[in-house]
């Protein structure tokens, strides 16, 4: 009897172990079937792939898995299988390891491709493939985040690292808000020196496009079926009529004089046409340039001071929501119609509406009359950078313990309820000109999307316990096609002038770090590089005064220091998310941290002045340096 206990007892902790073999992955897989066995990485040595639609996807895999090859047909260690079933939906897929090899399959290009991406996070963490079967599929259909490129300018270049991003965690959605601008109160009360944008350029209005950084619309098409390889759908969002500063500046005739400047009078007959026209530009013609499926059209908090003016908004966000769908588009709106309550109609079927604030547009309210929603709430997911209101970085604890997307503010929906179409966050740069980096931004993105990735797919809440899952969600990074976040790590003995260290664009360190290097200064004339990339560039003599320093985002930010020919130093550059600091020769410099501006005498922000060190290539100076390291802290 006790020899039976005994080896009863056995079994039933072995299976209770061999249960707790769930992979890791963010989002967490849905369903997982332990089995006997290990596949170790150096096994898989080819792939196949049974359709010619699924190329794309089997080259992206041969990219991590270390350049093998991939070929139409059967019998590849790993296997990528276009299957028809049902349940699996557009984006679920099954991932089946055994002894031999992989098999991943799905509906969708795009489900196989998420299979593909599990596969990568578990490669990453550096451990034999547990035998067994994954069968994974979202609970919401839209997971994603917006953007806002109106304030700030941010490069394509780096909009494609965010959906490779995007991609690696599964989220589907990239909504980019292509014009906004400034507070008035920020500059001097003056419309006309606020600041604003409109990023994309144009043919039909010459001059409305922005100076500073725009989209050609070559560019901004291709980025978009780019985003569509990767499983990521692109929403380009134009905003009226109120936050309309940039088309107010090009035609001021269209300024309302009694809200200010930033909103289109509604009683101008011409807001329209315009209006309609510019969408026509983007919308029109047999290969148009937002050649995506939705169209975001903006409408969010225009003035209710006037009911007649409530009826001019409500006709207006009808018949834009028509215009778009003249195109064959969906058209998507910012929640607003509660505020804007009145009699005018606005068309609900098959349109989506982002529930941000709930003040502004009721939820239940906008059920009722049949829109399909997307949960945005404000104070959960709005990430404003060193703004002081809203989240610098979101809250991800609160979040993957309390909230998912049937929770929309103070009001809670059934989970996985038909009308609400998933969940997104939200970067607004509303604070123009305070010194935000592209780095910067993406350094609070990174854990927002793991954490909204893995309460819109799983739609559960706290599954694995925040502190667990935070630190393992560390380890995964952002995939191999993305390297934001700076986790170069690089030591020279010797740093050779005029050098291209690496050719990726992202060859850099990120937060946080320390640079460390042994000079022997030249006379060096201003303008001297000592390393750069595309986002960043570091001088050991600035264009203008000559001073070490480093300049990214249309910003020059200079140490009080200046190099000594003949001079023999050590220099030491550390950079967390809040400094910049300098060291020589073991003594501290200049910390150049956030300092607190003054934009008028009422109106105070904080500028930033860090710096994602970039590895990229060496410029062409003079001087002798060696001993260079480049550490993580």
């Amino acid at each position: 009897m006790k020899r039976k206990f005994l080896l009863i007892s056995t079994i039933l902790v072995s299976t209770f172990i061999f249960a707790q073999e769930k992979p890791f992955v963010v989002p967490a897989v849905e369903n997982w079937k332990a089995a006997k066995g290990e596949l170790q990485w150096n096994q898989l040595t080819s792939i196949s792939y049974s359709d010619a639609v699924l190329k794309d996807e089997a080259q992206y895999l041969s990219g991590f898995l270390e350049n093998i090859s991939a070929t139409l047909g059967k019998g590849g260690s790993v296997s990528l299988q276009l299957c028809t079933d049902k349940k699996m939906g557009q984006e679920g897929y099954q991932l089946t390891v055994k002894p031999k090899g992989v098999t991943i399959k799905g509906q969708t290009e795009q489900a196989i491709l998420w299979g593909i991406q599990t596969l990568q996070q578990l490669k990453v963490q550096n451990k034999p493939l547990t035998c067994g079967t994954i069968t994974d599929k979202p609970a919401y259909p839209m997971r994603g985040m917006m953007i806002d490129v109106g304030r700030k300018y941010i490069p394509l270049s780096y909009l494609y690292s965010l959906v490779n991003l995007l991609s690696y965690y599964k989220m589907n959605t990239l909504q980019v808000h292509l014009n906004d601008n400034g507070f008035r109160d920020y500059f001097h009360g003056n419309w006309n020196e606020t600041y604003s944008a409109f990023r994309i350029e144009s043919e039909f209005f010459p001059g409305l496009t922005a100076k500073d950084g725009y989209y050609t619309k070559k560019g901004f098409h291709d980025f978009i079926l780019y985003a569509k390889q990767m499983g990521v759908e692109i929403i380009p969002e134009f905003d009226a009529p109120a936050h309309s500063l940039a088309f107010t500046h090009y035609r001021p005739s269209l300024a309302c004089e009694e809200y200010g400047d930033d909103h289109l009078d509604l009683r101008n007959p011409a807001v329209i046409p315009f209006l309609d026209s510019l969408y026509t530009e983007y919308l029109g013609g047999p290969d148009p340039v937002f050649c995506c499926p939705r169209m975001h059209i903006g409408t969010d908090e225009y003035s209710n001071k006037d009911s007649v003016v409530v009826e001019l908004f409500r006709k207006l966000a009808d018949h834009l929501i028509r215009h778009v769908e003249s195109f064959g588009k969906q058209a998507m709106l910012w929640g607003s119609l509660t505020h804007a309550k009145g009699k005018t109609p606005v068309k609900a079927d098959n349109v989506m509406m982002q529930m941000w604030y709930n003040g502004y547009a009721n939820p239940k309210d906008m059920k009722a009359q049949g829109y399909q929603m997307v949960s945005i709430p404000d104070r959960t997911v709005y990430i404003v950078p060193e703004a002081g209101y809203y989240y610098n970085y979101l809250n991800c604890k609160h979040i993957y313990e309390r909230w998912t997307p049937a929770q929309i503010a103070d009001q809670r929906f059934e989970e996985r309820d038909p009308q609400i179409s998933g969940g997104m966050f939200a970067v607004w740069n509303d604070i123009c000109g305070n010194g935000i980096s592209v780095g910067d931004i993406h350094h609070r993105i990174f854990p927002a999307v793991q954490v909204i990735s893995e309460k819109t797919w799983r739609a559960v809440n706290d599954t694995l316990g925040y502190a667990t899952w935070d630190e393992q969600r560390k380890l995964l990074g952002e995939g191999y096609t993305c390297n934001q976040l700076g986790n170069t790590e690089i030591e020279l003995g010797i740093l050779p002038a005029n050098t291209i260290i690496n050719k990726s664009d992202e060859t850099q360190i990120g937060y946080d770090y320390q640079v460390d290097f042994d000079i022997t200064w030249a006379a060096e004339p201003e303008g001297t590089i000592l390393l750069q990339n595309p986002y960043s560039k570091v001088y050991l003599s600035d264009p203008i005064g000559g001073w070490l320093g480093y300049a990214r985002d249309g910003y020059l930010y200079t140490f009080n220091y200046k190099g000594k020919a003949g001079r023999k130093e050590h220099i030491a550059i550390k950079g967390t998310n809040r400094s910049t600091t300098l060291y020589v020769n073991g003594k501290l410099v200049q910390e150049l941290g956030i300092e607190r501006r003054f934009a008028s005498e009422k109106k105070q922000y904080n500028y930033i002045r860090t710096l994602i060190f970039p590895l990229q290539k060496t410029g062409a100076f003079k001087s002798q340096i060696s001993n260079f390291k480049a550490k993580k802290i």
